[in-house]
C-alpha cells in the first residue's frame, strides 16, 4: 500500500505540474488579441479493487474502488466571448457572437482565428498581420480593388456586420466581397497552432459551417477571454495541492524507509 500510495501522489504531482503549465499560458496571453484560455481534462488511469479478506472465516470482500492516479485526456480551449476593445482602425474587425475567421497561409494551409487585426499588403489583398490571406464567403482570397472608383481615404471602406465590404462616399457605391465567418459544431475538436489560430483535427468527423448568429464589429478587436485573477486562484489552488501530495510522498517515503530498516534488522 506504501508504494501504491506514492505511485498515485507521485501521479498527482506530475498532473498539477502540467495544469499549473497551462495556466501560466493563459496568464501569459491575457493581453493577446482574440486569445481562447485553455484548460486540462483529466481521466483516471484506472481504478484498483480493494478485496479485504476475513481471516476468521478465509472469505473475501470487495471494499470498494481506489484511484491509481490521473493522466492527461485532452486540451481544450474555451471559445467564449472575449471583450471587445475599440480601435477605431478600419481593418479592425471583430466577431460578436459565434464563428471564427478564414485564413490561408502562403503555403496554402488553412487555419481559423478570432483575431481580427488585418491589414492591406502590397497587392491589396486583406491580410492577417502575419501576412496570411483573410477568406471570403466563397473561400476566396479578398482583395479591396479601388482601380475604377474615387476613394477619398481609407474610411470609405465600410464592413458591414454581416462582413460585407463596401465603398461608400458621395462619389461612388460599391459593393465588394464577403468576409467569410465559419463555426464548428465541436469546438473541442480545435488544435490551437498558436498565434490565435486554430484548426479542426478532423476535417471529416468536424467540418466547417457557416457560423449564423454573428456580427461583425469594424474598428474593433476581440481580446482574450482569459481572466488574470481567475487564472491567479488556479495557481493558488493548484500549488496548494501539489504541497498536500509533496507531503504524502515524504510521508510515505519515511514510512517505506522505517520498514526496510526494520527488515534489515
Amino acid at each position: 500500500m506504501i508504494i501504491r500510495g506514492l505511485e498515485t501522489a507521485v501521479k498527482g504531482m506530475q498532473a498539477l505540474i502540467e495544469q499549473n503549465d497551462s495556466t501560466a499560458n493563459n496568464v501569459a496571453n491575457v493581453n493577446t488579441v482574440g486569445y481562447k484560455k485553455q484548460s486540462l481534462v483529466f481521466q483516471n488511469i484506472y481504478d484498483s479493487n480493494i478485496i479485504q479478506k476475513n481471516t476468521i472465516t478465509d472469505e473475501s470482500a470487495s471494499v470498494g474502488a481506489l484511484s491509481i492516479g490521473s493522466q492527461i485526456q485532452k486540451l481544450t480551449h474555451d471559445f467564449s466571448q472575449g471583450v471587445l476593445d475599440k480601435t477605431g482602425n478600419t481593418f479592425d474587425l471583430a466577431i460578436q457572437g459565434d464563428g471564427l475567421f478564414k485564413i490561408q497561409s502562403n503555403d496554402g494551409d488553412i487555419s481559423y482565428t478570432r483575431n481580427g487585426s488585418f491589414t492591406l499588403n502590397n497587392n491589396g489583398n486583406l491580410v492577417t498581420k502575419d501576412g496570411d490571406y483573410v477568406l471570403d464567403e466563397k473561400s476566396k482570397r479578398i482583395k479591396i480593388n479601388t482601380n475604377d472608383v474615387v476613394m477619398r481615404s481609407i474610411n470609405d471602406i465600410i464592413i458591414n456586420e454581416d462582413g460585407t465590404i463596401q465603398l461608400s462616399n458621395d462619389k461612388n457605391q460599391m459593393t465588394m466581397q464577403k468576409i467569410g465567418v465559419y463555426d464548428f459544431t465541436n469546438k473541442e475538436d480545435m488544435e490551437c497552432l498558436g498565434g490565435s489560430k486554430f484548426k479542426p483535427v478532423g476535417n471529416t468527423i468536424n467540418p466547417e459551417l457557416k457560423a449564423e448568429k454573428f456580427s461583425i464589429q469594424q474598428g474593433s478587436l476581440e481580446m482574450s477571454n482569459a481572466n488574470v485573477v481567475n487564472e491567479m486562484m488556479k495557481t493558488i489552488n493548484t500549488s496548494r495541492n501539489y504541497e498536500a501530495l509533496s507531503k504524502l510522498v515524504q510521508s510515505n517515503g519515511d514510512s517505506l524507509s522505517n520498514v526496510m530498516r526494520v527488515g534489515r534488522l
